[in-house]
């Protein structure tokens, strides 16, 4: 097996772990490969070790690396969307993890209106509130739930944290803890289901699933360091 494809399977086999840990079903979660920096040739090996989920938070680099790529790949969103990016954007990705304003909420419909689409999108939310981080703050976000739920366009399907960079793993639970409490709560308030909750990176994955994560994000796990010198 190459190196990717025994990562994966010790990633895959983390999760399991973790979902048996709390409970869940191993099914419920489903693992982005995060390509960033990575060519196409890296993603082809785990392509071969059975990952079909991948996901990206450059658009430049997804609109070269995409098409390159076999078209039965599933593709995600995970970065920060710059509201000039979007129409790129669009038919790329089968869901944007990372709709941090209702400005950006409302631009993506618009444009989704005229290009004929229905985007599947997560809300990100800077649980921790810190400044250096894109996402609705939690307050604001339930301010703006209204707003956001009458754009016709969008499909909104859960939301998204990162937490604070941290050196241990459980650091971070407190936030996850949060963030599903904040969709539990949303859910109530709005009548509405957020099924997703996408937390969890090469660092917490374990924790995040632990605290109901659907969707884990692992990029140097899988994949190891990112090459520093590629940009957007």
């Amino acid at each position: 097996m190459s190196s990717v494809a025994e990562n994966l399977e010790r990633v895959r086999e983390r999760i399991a772990q973790a979902a048996t840990k709390a409970g869940r079903a191993v099914d419920e979660i489903e693992l982005v490969a995060i390509t960033k920096t990575h060519d196409a040739e890296r993603v082809r090996e785990a392509i071969e070790a059975g990952q079909i989920l991948f996901g990206e938070s450059r658009v430049q680099e997804a609109r070269v690396k995409i098409p390159e790529l076999p078209s039965n790949l599933r593709w995600h969103f995970v970065g920060h969307l710059q509201k000039n990016k979007i129409r790129h954007a669009l038919p790329l990705f089968e869901l944007i993890h990372s709709v941090d304003s209702l400005s950006l909420a409302q631009e993506i419909n618009r444009i989704a209106e005229e290009e004929g689409m229905h985007p599947r999108v997560l809300l990100e939310v800077n649980v921790a509130g810190e400044g250096s981080k894109f996402g609705f703050p939690p307050d604001k976000l339930r301010q703006d739930m209204e707003a956001l739920l009458a754009l016709p366009r969008l499909s909104i399907e859960g939301l998204m944290t990162i937490p604070p960079l941290a050196k241990e793993a459980e650091a971070s639970r407190e936030y996850f803890v949060d963030l599903r409490k904040l969709r539990d709560r949303l859910e109530t308030e709005f009548q509405m289901k957020l099924p997703h909750l996408s937390m969890g990176m090469t660092n917490d994955f374990p924790v995040a699933v632990e605290e109901g994560a659907t969707l884990v994000r692992v990029g140097t796990a899988i994949f190891g360091e990112r090459n520093r010198s590629k940009r957007e």
